[in-house]
């Protein structure tokens, strides 16, 4: 792979050992994927885990003096000032918590502590070139901006972060950026569930390969738009798809597919909805908890749920995770006081996937996401699936499907 002379000096160390560590990974991620040259990033996002590696990870660079030159958002964490006094919460998870958060500013990232950086505070435009990790954020920026980013790590995501570039390969190269499996939708997309099964469904079935959907509609919510992706990278590592009509890359099938015959037509059905659905659901009937927001809730999702609950009381927990900047507005519009009357909870910073749910452990809750409940299996929480509105009717009845 050729460095140029600026890039040479960054791995020789003439920038310090942090970088010179950062740009070493990157170029051994650049010769495994036979990549020609380094190209610059404008924007990265980092998947941080708080969890050991990933704390290990960073302070190690930050003790060998790193710190980013393209300042990175972040993945939720969790609110620390919430939790502290909270059983459920250990004083070691707490440390780690607190170093991660200390870690991470000092090495120059952007505190937001949310998973959806791509619908407000992180947006990229079309052709720009990103480092993004997070499951839900890769395919987004891919997709529905045409941005151009690779399914990269926690640890990828930072080094671009640090040294402000990245290999040039997959998907940041536009012939690998063509749809290879036609997928055509003839299922029932009446609710924002659909299109998390629909995700789920379709992705073990294109092993990788990018997708383009037909037979939806073009008004689609960003919200679906995210659970869509969110749902093909978790259940199958796809990173882009097209939606004929809507995509930017895919104004007619022919654009999406780049002038060539697909590889493969497949069909989703509803019977292919409703079996990954019950697949992945536990029992209807008495439900302990409902969790929503992985990913994080929108401002307009939150309003949805308060006009549901306006007046009511809840009978189970309700626990409601969204990022600090939309918690914020939703404050002001006076959306949270609704939920928190009903005897929700409004979370910011945090995530289904923290050590911060003990008191849940056994039990049973309703969620929208498939992307929660696969992750929380090992946080011990089992889940039924609903719609956002099936699971606020289950919490206020205490159960679900019946």
């Amino acid at each position: 792979m050729h460095l140029t002379d600026r890039e040479q000096a960054m791995l020789s160390g003439d920038f310090g050992a942090g970088t010179a560590l950062a740009m070493r990974i990157q170029q051994a991620i650049g010769e495994a994927f036979d990549a020609p040259r380094m190209v610059p990033v404008s924007r990265t996002h980092v998947a941080l885990s708080n969890q050991d590696a990933d704390l290990w990870f960073v302070e190690k660079l930050l003790d060998l003096g790193a710190h980013c030159r393209v300042a990175p958002t972040v993945n939720p964490g969790f609110d620390v000032e919430y939790f502290q006094n909270l059983d459920q919460v250990s004083s070691p998870d707490i440390l780690q918590m607190k170093r991660t958060a200390q870690a991470y500013h000092d090495i120059g990232a952007i505190l937001n502590y949310s998973c959806t950086p791509y619908l407000f505070d992180n947006i990229p435009r079309q052709g720009e070139v990103v480092a993004f990790s997070e499951s839900s954020a890769t395919p987004y920026v891919n997709s529905i901006y045409g941005a151009r980013t690779n399914r990269e790590s926690a640890q990828s995501a930072l080094c671009a972060a640090i040294t402000g570039l990245v290999p040039e390969y997959g998907l940041l190269r536009t012939h690998n950026r063509r749809a290879e499996v036609v997928v055509e939708v003839e299922a029932r997309m009446d609710d924002g569930l659909a299109y998390q099964l629909l995700g789920y469904a379709v992705a073990p079935r294109i092993r990788n390969k990018i997708p383009v959907f037909t037979g939806l509609n073009t008004d689609i919510s960003p919200e679906d738009l995210m659970n869509l992706g969110a749902e093909l990278n978790t259940a199958g590592a796809v990173s882009m798809y097209h939606i004929v009509g809507l995509t930017p890359e895919a104004q007619t099938l022919d654009m999406a597919l780049g002038r060539h015959e697909p590889q493969e037509v497949i069909h989703i059905t509803q019977d292919d909805l409703d079996r990954v659905k019950q697949l992945n659901s536990k029992r209807s009937g008495p439900i302990d908890f409902v969790m929503l927001g992985c990913p994080h809730l929108s401002l307009r999702q939150l309003q949805t749920i308060a006009a549901l609950l306006h007046g009511q009381t809840l009978k189970t927990e309700l626990w409601l995770n969204t990022s600090a900047s939309t918690r914020l507005i939703a404050s002001r519009m006076g959306i949270t006081q609704i939920i928190e009357q009903a005897g929700g909870h409004v979370l910011q910073d945090t995530c289904v996937d923290q050590p911060i749910w003990n008191h849940l452990a056994g039990k049973i809750g309703a969620t929208d996401s498939l992307k929660c409940a696969y992750y929380t299996t090992r946080r011990s929480l089992g889940f039924s699936l609903g719609s956002i509105e099936a699971c606020i009717e289950a919490s206020l009845k205490g159960a679900i499907g019946e």
